[in-house]
């Protein structure tokens, strides 16, 4: 009987000119998001790619310098965009793309598409992400409000009461049929996104790629399940289909737009960020109580000086083996790196509490379970940022520090001469190693639970609701 009901449902959406012009629609939107959204993804990783191995070729091929001023040339960490950002932009417009590497500092990520953009950028982008999750309940709505008061309207459901079939049956049909309709218009879209995919080489047998686009695919279709199920559950209660179209249309604008403004609101509110220009006044206040490796005459460092001394058993710094300058500076970096990396946990933190509120609020709205859990699989979520960030200082602070080494290994003097290019081209360039879907999941955990609590109770819930409706 539910297979009968779904094929009816299903075809009867199909004759439906309605949903005929809106999924042509939809559809015409799915596409073009997703080619738009590979050609894009394809320039800017393409770009970044030659940018990357520019500086890392200008790195490498500097002339006889002191490696001090190799420090202080530096060099440019780009992040690569992982395969399914085309997807799901996520953050990725808004974080940057790129940070300078340099001696005593720890810079943050800039040159963000947004920060080169016009303002409209600021009302969203046309991604897959953003069809799936805001414009598709929308055609769910169309599509389900009159699943029930047109049966009521019509007294067709009295008929299928009075043979003996359950509401429940009935609705579980309904929800079928309209499922199918459902991947009618997604599906192709999607089989494009996985062609496109895996049509290049470097993701065919990437076993990562695939089971995050899995991943992906199941998350939106217990998103759109929820919908389906909960336009039924309020079509059964309703006795007319206006009412229940704008009771539908009221929880998808709460959902959809309300809510997961006003809880950005409240998590800037509560969790206010540091400006950058406090920040760096902190950083640089708390730097001033380590070594200044640029002043010979700063206490700290003739203090190093005189340890050193006593460890060679030596009078003077001209015996010393080793550069006194070197070690100051390889002290100094040590001491202004923990300074730095105090002060990005802190504004990190003060960032992944803000998230937090938002996810929590998941519980309570699917529409912010289904957007963190899509960032996370398509790889552009604030997890993803931080661990390029953090990924980017390590290389940094290892880059500084071996040419701090190479500074006082050639002793006192060291800063009259020079080493050779040669020496440049064994230091090993920066290059960044995404972090497998395992790790992700860690970060998606809440997300993807407040989506299955969601579906269950909803179907558990809705369902009981549906067998105690009034049929006539």
């Amino acid at each position: 009987m539910i297979q009968s009901i779904a094929q009816k449902e299903f075809v009867s959406t199909l004759r439906d000119r309605r949903f005929v012009v809106l999924s042509v629609l939809l559809l015409a939107l799915l596409l073009a998001a997703t080619l738009v959204g590979r050609a894009s993804y394809r320039t800017l990783q393409q770009e970044r790619m030659v940018a990357q191995q520019t500086v890392n070729d200008q790195f490498h091929h500097q002339p006889n310098r002191h490696p001090h001023r190799v420090a202080h040339y530096g060099s440019f960490a780009f992040r690569p965009r992982s395969g399914l950002s085309f997807l799901d932009a996520g953050l990725d417009s808004f974080t940057g793309a790129s940070v300078y590497l340099e001696a005593h500092q720890q810079n943050s990520v800039n040159f963000s598409q947004a920060q080169q953009s016009g303002s409209l950028i600021r009302f969203g982008e046309l991604t897959v992400a953003f069809v799936l999750q805001v414009l598709v309940p929308l055609l769910i709505i169309f599509l389900c409000f009159s699943a029930f008061t047109e049966e009521h309207e019509t007294g067709t459901l009295k008929l299928l009461v009075s043979q003996g079939v359950p509401l429940r049956r009935v609705a579980w049909g309904k929800i079928a049929g309209y499922g199918r309709a459902v991947v009618l218009v997604v599906g192709p879209a999607l089989a494009l996104a996985a062609w496109l995919l895996f049509g290049e080489e470097t993701f065919v047998h990437n076993a990562d790629v695939w089971v995050r686009l899995a991943l992906f695919v199941v998350s939106y279709a217990v998103y759109f399940f929820l919908w389906i199920v909960g336009a039924v559950v309020v079509s059964a209660r309703q006795r007319h289909g206006r009412s229940a179209l704008v009771l539908l249309l009221g929880c998808w604008m709460l959902g959809c737009i309300i809510l997961p403004k006003a809880t950005a609101n409240l998590g800037a509110t509560l969790f206010p960020t540091v400006t950058k220009a406090q920040m760096d006044a902190d950083v640089h206040e708390a730097a001033q109580k380590g070594i200044n490796g640029h002043d010979p005459q700063d206490q700290r460092t003739a203090a190093l000086k005189a340890n050193l001394l006593k460890q060679y058993g030596v009078d003077s710094e001209e015996k010393l083996p080793v550069s006194v300058g070197g070690l100051a500076m390889a002290e100094s970096e040590a001491y202004t790196s923990k300074v730095y990396q105090q002060h990005f946990a802190d504004l990190t933190g003060t960032y992944e509490r803000q998230n937090a509120i938002s996810n929590w609020v998941g519980l309570l709205n699917p529409y912010q379970a289904i957007r963190p859990l899509s960032m996370g699989l398509a790889g552009s979520d604030f997890a993803h940022y931080v661990h390029f960030q953090q990924a980017a200082e390590d290389y940094r602070y290892q880059l500084v520090q071996r040419l701090n080494g190479l500074q006082a290994s050639m002793g006192y003097g060291d800063k009259e001469r020079k080493l050779d290019a040669a020496t440049w081209q064994a230091i090993p360039t920066f290059a960044y190693q995404a972090p497998p879907v395992g790790w992700a999941l860690g970060y998606l955990l809440l997300p993807a639970l407040a989506l299955l609590l969601w579906a269950v109770g909803l179907s558990w819930l809705g369902l009981k609701v549906i067998d105690k409706t009034p049929v006539v």
